[in-house]
């Protein structure tokens, strides 16, 4: 069986400009990325037998430009309108348009249009920008493939006119489009979900579209943020999980099992991004996950320092996620108690989510309050959907006796 690993890679970076270019020349959004997603999957059965051909993007291009017409005349032909399906015939073969480097930031504009919902510009993005099919999308998220298709298309459909390239206000939609990134690598660096602690496929394809728009915009530090936030949080995915799949904390991974060129990259970007001006909250979340990759082991790490970002970070975003996190670093420089009182003051703010009492659980077993923490960690277990943190939580109730 041929390694089709390096073809994939090949498709899944040149599906945006491909797409980008049939729409520029066609507009048809919805119509056009369905054809993107059918020369894809020609190319995934042919390539490994044939070979990659020498212009790979110029193939799908004409591939996918014969789908869509083809697709074009059809519908025209159905609603009786020859004439206009007849004027949407190239004179000539279609010659590929040079590629334009921007494709990638202008489909990601596009699917993150603000009259989408977080789930439907997510859907979108991974569909269109990164290439991947519905079945994986639906795969990812542990939803059906039907559920997931319906979804997809009532995004198309919304989007549908919306002209190509970076809109007029793009720096204030520009925020959107790295959130659907940030949420997308965290699903696959923490499943909400299923038997497994990670989703790999979303992780990485998180961190190559990200670095397809520091590409583009290298001056934009919290694009430099939201991509050095990814490498140094991905850098220890090897060491999270032991040798059954169970999740591994932070303070007990081996740190020799890190990627360390992961790490040397992501301190060297939220370095210079925190150089070139105020720091925003991805510089500021990057910057505390490189205090805690620099550390040379847990008792080692400058909580200090992480208290003192996370100030700032939570007078940026006052989010209940941001004050949590500060709380455990509150507990981290002066005691446990320190922490559960400033958990106290968030109790009305943290929803029903189970890290509120997955945290408590863990600041009262280090205040030696054991039935407590035994009490919290077993609440915590009962609220994850994610099998790997349940049995994390459940084995940590367990240790503290009945």
């Amino acid at each position: 069986m041929r390694d089709t690993t390096g073809i994939e890679d090949l498709l899944r970076r040149h599906a945006p400009q491909v797409l980008g270019a049939l729409v520029r020349r066609y507009g048809h959004f919805d119509s056009a990325e369905d054809a993107v997603q059918e020369a894809l999957l020609a190319a995934a059965r042919q390539w490994p037998e044939h070979g990659v051909p020498e212009n790979p993007r110029g193939w799908l291009i004409r591939v996918a430009s014969r789908r869509l017409t083809d697709a074009l005349r059809a519908e025209e032909s159905r609603r009786a309108r020859e004439e206009k399906a007849a004027a949407l015939e190239p004179r000539n073969p279609y010659t590929p348009e040079p590629p334009r480097e921007d494709d990638t930031l202008s489909l990601l504009f596009l699917c993150c249009h603000p009259e989408l919902t977080p789930t439907a510009q997510i859907a979108l993005t991974l569909r269109a920008v990164g290439g991947l099919t519905t079945a994986e999308i639906a795969r990812a998220y542990l939803v059906p493939e039907a559920t997931m298709a319906q979804r997809i298309s009532r995004a198309k459909a919304k989007v549908r006119g919306v002209r190509l390239g970076r809109p007029d206000n793009w720096a204030e939609r520009l925020p959107a489009v790295l959130h659907t990134l940030y949420l997308i690598f965290n699903e696959g660096y923490t499943a909400t979900s299923g038997p497994s602690l990670t989703r790999r496929e979303l992780a990485g394809e998180a961190v190559r579209l990200t670095r397809a728009v520091h590409r583009l915009l290298p001056e934009v530090g919290e694009v430099a943020g939201l991509l050095a936030l990814m490498l140094l949080t991905d850098a220890r995915r090897a060491a999270r999980t032991g040798p059954h799949g169970e999740l591994v904390p932070l303070d007990e991974q081996d740190r020799d099992r890190w990627d360390r060129a992961a790490i040397e990259e992501g301190v060297a970007l939220v370095t210079r991004a925190l150089s070139q001006g105020p720091a925003g909250p991805y510089q500021l979340r990057a910057a505390i996950a490189a205090v805690h990759d620099e550390a040379s082991s847990a008792r080692a790490t400058d909580w200090h320092e992480i208290l003192g970002l996370y100030e700032v970070l939570v007078r940026l975003v006052p989010g209940p996620v941001e004050r949590l996190n500060r709380a455990v670093a509150v507990a981290m420089v002066d005691g446990p108690h320190a922490g559960l009182a400033e958990l106290d003051l968030l109790a009305a703010e943290l929803g029903e989510g189970h890290r509120p009492d997955a945290v408590r659980g863990h600041l009262l077993e280090r205040a030696g309050e054991f039935t407590a923490a035994r009490a919290a960690y077993e609440s915590a277990a009962a609220k994850t959907l994610s099998l790997p943190e349940q049995r994390y939580l459940r084995a940590r109730a367990a240790r503290l006796g009945p």
